[in-house]
């Protein structure tokens, strides 16, 4: 490129020769010859480290891959065991299912098995151990229905403590069975306080405030 003094003097730039042409490739050769033994001399030094870390890099990838595989497989797996168990009705291939399958699925599972066979320990489990709200709630509402006849109405009223949230979807229904329970024990005054919890609120179910509002 022409410098600003030359352009100035309107001077042409000066044409290379060939010795300027063939000096110019034996300086790019020298200049990588030079990066090559740089690199291979990096390389020598550094090598366990970076086969290690390619190594580390397929091992990861592979067991990811694998990972996945397996994963897939086994919901596959477990939906043809649930979906067999259902068609049969059978309660403790439902129950097999539900200690493999984990989460909504296994809890699902484990609460119709024992709609199945009516295995009490099932709802206690999951009333305890259940992977969704949802599921451990319903649990202690059927546990209620068939033990709160020998349960005092404080003592429900503590079983239910954990429904006692509108995150619970089971929250209207709770505080009526207890409401309920207080009223079956003559307690009036302590049934009266749960029931005007759901009057008073305008986001109860109609069907559980017009019962309230009977009880009342």
């Amino acid at each position: 490129m022409a410098s600003i003094l030359e352009r100035n003097k309107k001077v042409a730039p000066k044409k290379k020769t060939r010795e300027d042409y063939a000096e110019d490739a034996l300086y790019r050769e020298v200049w990588e010859e030079v990066n090559n033994e740089k690199t291979m001399a990096f390389v020598k030094k550094y090598s366990r480290y970076i086969i290690g870390g390619v190594l580390a890099i397929m091992i990861i990838t592979t067991a990811a891959v694998i990972g996945v595989r397996t994963h897939r497989a086994h919901k596959i797996a477990v939906a043809q065991s649930y979906e067999t168990a259902v068609n049969k009705m059978d309660a403790d291939m439902l129950s097999s299912v539900a200690e493999n399958a984990g989460g909504a699925t296994g809890d699902l599972a484990l609460f119709q098995s024992y709609l199945l066979d009516n295995d009490i320990t099932k709802l206690e489990q999951l009333a305890n151990d259940a992977a969704t709200r949802d599921m451990r709630d319903l649990a202690r509402l059927h546990i209620v229905g068939l033990r709160g006849d020998d349960m005092t109405a404080a003592a429900i009223e503590d079983y239910l403590a954990p429904l006692d949230t509108k995150k619970s979807p089971y929250y209207y229904t709770s505080r009526l069975m207890v409401a309920q329970k207080y009223l079956s024990t003559g307690d009036r005054e302590n049934a009266n306080k749960w029931l005007d919890v759901i009057i008073n609120d305008e986001n109860a179910p109609a069907v559980i405030s017009a019962t309230a509002q009977t009880l009342r």
